[in-house]
C-alpha cells in the first residue's frame, strides 16, 4: 500500500496539548472533540471496548469537529512484540486463583459473582486494527506493549501517525526501531496504567523531566511528556527538557465533556480522599489511583497478571460504581488529583499551555 493521506505532525496544532486517552467511560467523543478543538489533540479510549462503539465514537468525533483526534489501543500479549508467547506460567493461574479467594467476601458484599477468566483474551485486536486503518484515523497510539513492524507500517501505509507509550531508554529506542513516528514518555507519577511493555515490569521512578531528557538524547522522533503534567510549570518544565507536547489527564477527569461517573467524580473533588498510589489490584498491571479502600485491601494480593485481574474485578468496580461507592472504583488519578474542576477541557488546555482565552 502507499500512503494516500497526508502523515499528521504535532507541529500542527495551534497548542501542544494532547488529552490522555483513558478507558473506562471518562474518554468520550464530547471530550476528544473539545480538546482538538481548543487547538489540541483530542483522545478516544478503544482498550475494552467493542470494536463497533469504537467505530460509533469515531464517527461521533468526525461529527463535532473536523481537527485531528486519536485513538489508543491495548497491545494484547499476543501482539506484543516486547513479550511474545501466550502460554501461562502455572504459577500465575494458582496466584490468579488466590486472588480469586480473596475477592470472594467482597464480591459477594456487592451481589456479584466472580466471572472466570480468559488469559488469551486479546480484546478485538484484529478487528480494532482493521477499524483504524479502513477509517484513516489520524493518530493511533498504543499502551501495554510494543507491536510488531508488519503493525507500524500498515497503518503509516494509509496515512495514520503512530505512537508507542514508553516507560524508559530502552523502550523508546525499540519502537523507533518499530517505526513508531512519535513516543508518549510516561514518568512515574502518570495516572491510571503504566505503559511498560511487559505486564510483569516495574517501572523506574526516574521524575518526568529527567526521562524526556534522558529519551531525547537517545532517540530523534517527537516526544509527547505525559504523567504529572498538573500545571503550567509541569508543562514548561516538560518542554524544556525536549518533549514536543504534553500529554494531560487527570485534569480532565471531572471537566463538562469527560464520561467520568458522577461516584468517581464526586471522590475526586471530595477533600475525603488525599493520596494516590501503585497497584495491581484493579487490573494486575501496575496503575496509579486514588487511595480508597479495595486498593488498600488488595494491593499486596494481586498478581502481575493482565487481563485476568481485570476481567475478576471488573464486576465488582461496575457494581460499585452503581451504588454510588467509591471505595470500589479504579479511581485512577496522578497526585495532584485534588486540582481536577468541574470546568469546560478547553479551560483545561488553556490553563496548562498559558493560553489566552479564546476559540
Amino acid at each position: 500500500m502507499t500512503s494516500t493521506a497526508p502523515r499528521f505532525r504535532l507541529t500542527e496544532l495551534r497548542l501542544p496539548f494532547l488529552g490522555a486517552p483513558m478507558a473506562g467511560g471518562p474518554s468520550t467523543p464530547a471530550l476528544a472533540a473539545a480538546v482538538t478543538a481548543a487547538g489540541g489533540l483530542g483522545f478516544l479510549a478503544a482498550g475494552n471496548r467493542p470494536a463497533a462503539s469504537v467505530r460509533a465514537d469515531v464517527e461521533e468525533v468526525r461529527a463535532r469537529t473536523d481537527g485531528p483526534f486519536g485513538v489508543n489501543l491495548f497491545v494484547p500479549q499476543a501482539a506484543n512484540t516486547a513479550a511474545p508467547g501466550t502460554a501461562v506460567d502455572p504459577a500465575v493461574h494458582r496466584s490468579v486463583a488466590a486472588y480469586r479467594e480473596a475477592l470472594e467476601d467482597t464480591a459477594r458484599r456487592y451481589g456479584v459473582e466472580l466471572p472466570d477468566t480468559d488469559p488469551a483474551d486479546d480484546d478485538g485486536w484484529a478487528a480494532k486494527l482493521e477499524l483504524v486503518e479502513a477509517l484513516r484515523v489520524p493518530v493511533v497510539s498504543f499502551t501495554f506493549g510494543l507491536p510488531a513492524v508488519s503493525v507500524l507500517a500498515r497503518l503509516a501505509a494509509v496515512g495514520t501517525t503512530t505512537s508507542v507509550t514508553v516507560t524508559s531508554v530502552p523502550e523508546a529506542q525499540a519502537a523507533v526501531r518499530a517505526g513508531a513516528h512519535l513516543l508518549t514518555v510516561q514518568g512515574p507519577a502518570a495516572s491510571g496504567h503504566r505503559g511498560t511493555h511487559r505486564a510483569e515490569d516495574v517501572p523506574g521512578e526516574e521524575p518526568l523531566v529527567e526521562l524526556v531528557a534522558a529519551v531525547r538524547a537517545a532517540v530523534d522522533v517527537p516526544l509527547v511528556a505525559a504523567g504529572g503534567i498538573a500545571s503550567a510549570a509541569d508543562a514548561d518544565a516538560a518542554l524544556t527538557a525536549g518533549a514536543d507536547a504534553v500529554q494531560v489527564g487527570t485534569l480532565l477527569l471531572r471537566t463538562h465533556e469527560a464520561g467520568t461517573s458522577a461516584a468517581y467524580r464526586e471522590a475526586l473533588g471530595s477533600g475525603r480522599y488525599t493520596e494516590t498510589a501503585v497497584t495491581r489490584a484493579f487490573s494486575g498491571r501496575l496503575a496509579r489511583g486514588v487511595r480508597n479502600g479495595f486498593l488498600d485491601r488488595f494491593t499486596n494480593m494481586a498478581p502481575a497478571a493482565y487481563p485476568q485481574v481485570n476481567q475478576m474485578t471488573k464486576p465488582i468496580r461496575a457494581a460499585a460504581a452503581q451504588a454510588g461507592d467509591p471505595e470500589a472504583i479504579a479511581l485512577w488519578a496522578g497526585p495532584q488529583f485534588a486540582a481536577a474542576q468541574e470546568v469546560p477541557a478547553a479551560e483545561v488546555v488553556r490553563g496548562i499551555l498559558r493560553a489566552p482565552t479564546g476559540p
